[in-house]
């Protein structure tokens, strides 16, 4: 357990860590992408109700 520890240091130690803007820009992207997403989805699902409430109703 002791060696598995040290050597996920040392990997760690490996890892190039994204900059604070890099970091914030990565963050605001997916933060829009997945409004966008949820606002095609919506608009998905609306549309399907409301063709099987019109298929419904006949």
């Amino acid at each position: 357990m002791i060696e598995f520890l040290r050597q996920v240091k040392t990997e760690l130690f490996k890892v190039v860590w994204p900059s604070r803007s890099d970091t914030i820009r990565y963050t605001l992207t997916v933060i829009v992408f997945s409004i966008v997403v949820a606002l095609v989805l919506g608009a998905f699902d609306y549309l399907m109700l409301q063709l099987f409430t019109a298929i419904l109703a006949r």
